[in-house]
């Protein structure tokens, strides 16, 4: 009868077996511990990020409606709502005097004449300028950027109705202001190494930004990818920057349309990830090479008395009788196949014995 060969002997079933056992289990910690750690990873970037742009937003917000409030309650003093300088001035030049961030207060006619001024310039024509158009169309407030003509940085006019008798519009109050609260704001937030903010108005031209150069020339940054993603729910984008490095950056509008953006180069951002990965590849290396090791042992300490004791019963099949069988003094499963395999050989030793002794008898 032909003997059947399989393809993988005793000492490799059971090798592979003990790997599947042994390593199988630390794969899958291992993943999930991975999946975890880029999951938390991911959401401290995410959240770190997000929370710079939503607190700059905030104090944009803050620093915007305290302006208007003060904006509003002084177009209410009558001396402002008289529409005569005379009577304006002394308030306007109270107003810049008060709050040192403001350097002109200046009221308006409705034909864009200039009435009253803080500043004791004779007066101008502003009829065209957008703040008081904004108001002339009926909205609470206008607001205009501008580049200062003796800062040659951004300044915010902002601007109000004045209401005479019945509510009717009678003028406009403007007051213009630096933004150098709000640049060293947005200026100074570091993000890590190498990450910072900066502030875009609703068209995507800069506010405030950490190089002076996109500051004075309020740089268009419409096609900044950043802003580009304003619109999404999460404010979220990845992208390649100037010098091709892969950054991240989020994104959040302030109520009043301007886009505060914080941004930090992904390496930089996903670094201590990158090292959590590294340490945890170097700790499953070294799980799965002593698993290895492991299985390899004891593969063997398996294989290879099975494998002895089948060459011993395959040698006394044949009438091989002079053999030794080892691992009789075994407690295990090995042992009492070793004492059976020793049993059997003394049985044919006897049988053979037996019929020697018989045939001699017989000639």
């Amino acid at each position: 009868m032909e003997e059947k060969k399989s393809i993988l002997n005793i000492f490799t079933k059971i090798l592979l077996a003990m790997l599947i056992v042994s390593i199988a289990p630390v794969l899958g910690v291992w993943f999930f511990n991975y999946q975890s750690a880029t999951d938390n990873s991911s959401s401290q970037v995410e959240e770190r990020l997000s929370t710079y742009a939503l607190n700059l937003s905030r104090e944009v917000d803050g620093w915007l409606d305290t302006n208007r409030r003060m904006l509003t309650q002084n177009a209410d003093l009558s001396d402002i709502i008289m529409m005569n300088n005379v009577q304006q001035d002394p308030v306007l030049k109270s107003i810049t005097g008060t709050y040192g961030w403001t350097y002109l207060a200046f009221t308006v006619a409705p034909d864009g004449t200039n009435i009253g001024r803080s500043d004791g310039n004779p007066t101008t024509f502003y009829g065209d300028r957008e703040y008081f158009q904004q108001v002339m169309r009926g909205q609470p407030f206008g607001k205009q950027v501008v580049i200062g003509r003796t800062s040659n940085r951004p300044a915010l006019i902002l601007s109000t109705a004045i209401r005479g008798d019945n509510h009717q519009l009678s003028g406009v109050l403007a007051i213009a202001m630096t933004l150098d609260d709000i640049s060293r704001s947005v200026a100074n937030a570091r993000i890590g190494n190498s990450g910072f903010a900066f502030l875009l108005d609703e068209v995507g031209q800069v506010i405030a930004h950490p190089s002076e150069e996109f500051t004075s020339t309020r740089k268009d940054l419409s096609d900044h990818p950043a802003f580009q993603a304003t619109g999404r729910s999460d404010g979220k984008v990845i992208f390649n920057n100037e010098r091709g490095e892969k950054t991240i950056a989020f994104t959040h509008r302030t109520a009043d349309g301007w886009v505060v953006v914080a941004q930090q180069p992904y390496a930089e951002a996903y670094a201590a990830l990158r090292d959590l990965n590294r340490n945890s590849f170097v700790l499953l290396l070294v799980a799965v090479v002593m698993g290895l090791v492991a299985a390899l042992f004891f593969s063997r300490q398996l294989a290879l008395p099975i494998r002895q004791l089948t060459s011993v019963a395959d040698s006394l099949s044949r009438g091989q009788m002079d053999v030794t069988v080892s691992g009789i003094d075994r407690g295990d499963e090995i042992g009492a196949l070793a004492r059976a395999i020793d049993r059997l050989g003394t049985s044919i030793k006897y049988a053979m014995e037996r019929a020697r002794k018989a045939k001699q008898g017989t000639s």
